[in-house]
C-alpha cells in the first residue's frame, strides 16, 4: 500500500510547544516497520511554527506572520533534526519536502512535485512533508496540513490517508462536552449531516480542526483513496488501521475511475 500519514502538533508537541519525544518515537517506529513490510510511507508533518515557539520561548503561537515565519524556520530545523535521527536508527532515508500554494495551484509546478514525489519513492526514501511556513504568506498558503495531506494523496495516488489527531474519530456530537456521543467508524460519504457534526478548530499551537478533515476526506474519497481519523496518542493503531481494522473513523472511497 501506499499510505500518506498525516501527523499534527498537537501529537508532535506538548501544549509548551516542546517535542514530545514518547509520541514521536513511537510514530517513527511504527512507520518505520510498515515500511519494512513493504508499503510506501509519506509523512505529512505539522509542528514547525509549535516547536519553534517552544524553542524561542515565546509565550504562544504568534498571531503576526513574520514571528510566525522565524518560529517555522527556527521549529523545521529541529524537526527534520528529530526525524532524520530516528528514521536513520532503523535504517531509513528521509527526504524534506516543503510546498507553498503556488506550488500545488500551478499545474507545471504541480508536475515537478509529484515528479520528485515518485521518483524519491522509487528510490526508497521517505518524504516528509510540511507547508513552508518560512515564506507561505496568507496569500499563497495552503492553510492547514489535513488539507495538505489530501492534496498529497491526490496527488501521489494513495491507498490511504490517515490523520492522526487530538481526538479518536469523528463523533455524533462534540465527546468533550457532550457524555452520549458516539463515535463513528465507518462513513461512506461526507453529506451535509456529516459536515454539521464537525466543530471549530483544534488545538491551540494547530490550526486544523473537523472541518478540514472532513473536506479533506471529500477530497481523497473522490480520487479513490480511503482515509482515517484516529488520535496520535497511539502510533500502534496504525498496525490495525493498514489491515483494514476498525480504529477510528474510516472515510471510504469512491472506486477509480480507468483512465
Amino acid at each position: 500500500m501506499r499510505i500518506v500519514v498525516k501527523v499534527g502538533t498537537s501529537t508532535l508537541a506538548h501544549s509548551t510547544g516542546r517535542l514530545n519525544i514518547r509520541h514521536v518515537e513511537e510514530l517513527v517506529k511504527v512507520l518505520s516497520d510498515l515500511k519494512n513490510a513493504g508499503h510506501e510511507i509519506i509523512l505529512v508533518s505539522s509542528g514547525a511554527i509549535g516547536m519553534g515557539v517552544g524553542k524561542l520561548n515565546l509565550p504562544g503561537r504568534p498571531a503576526d506572520i513574520p514571528t510566525k515565519q522565524a518560529a517555522a524556520a527556527v521549529g523545521q530545523c529541529e524537526l527534520m533534526y528529530t526525524y532524520d535521527r530516528l528514521f536513520t536508527k532503523y535504517s531509513h532515508t528521509v527526504a524534506q519536502v516543503l510546498l507553498t500554494g503556488e506550488d500545488v495551484d500551478h499545474p507545471e509546478r504541480r508536475q515537478n512535485v509529484e515528479n520528485t514525489m515518485f521518483r524519491l519513492l522509487e528510490l526508497g526514501a521517505l518524504p516528509v512533508i510540511n507547508e513552508n511556513d518560512t515564506v507561505a504568506t496568507a496569500e499563497i498558503r495552503v492553510g492547514d496540513n489535513d488539507t495538505l495531506g489530501a492534496i498529497v494523496a491526490c496527488s501521489v495516488r494513495a491507498d490511504l490517508l490517515v490523520l492522526l489527531s487530538d481526538i479518536d474519530g469523528l463523533y455524533t456530537a462534540d465527546p468533550r462536552v457532550d457524555p452520549s456521543a458516539r463515535l463513528l467508524s465507518v462513513v461512506e460519504e461526507v453529506t451535509p449531516e456529516v459536515e454539521a457534526l464537525a466543530g471549530g478548530s483544534g488545538s491551540q499551537l494547530g490550526v486544523g480542526g473537523m472541518a478540514t478533515k472532513l473536506r479533506a476526506a471529500r477530497m481523497v474519497a473522490a480520487a479513490g483513496c480511503e482515509m482515517v481519523i484516529t488520535n496520535g496518542d497511539r502510533p500502534e493503531d496504525l498496525y490495525a488501521i493498514v489491515e483494514g481494522k476498525a480504529v477510528g473513523t474510516r472515510f471510504l472511497a469512491r472506486p477509480r475511475e480507468e483512465n
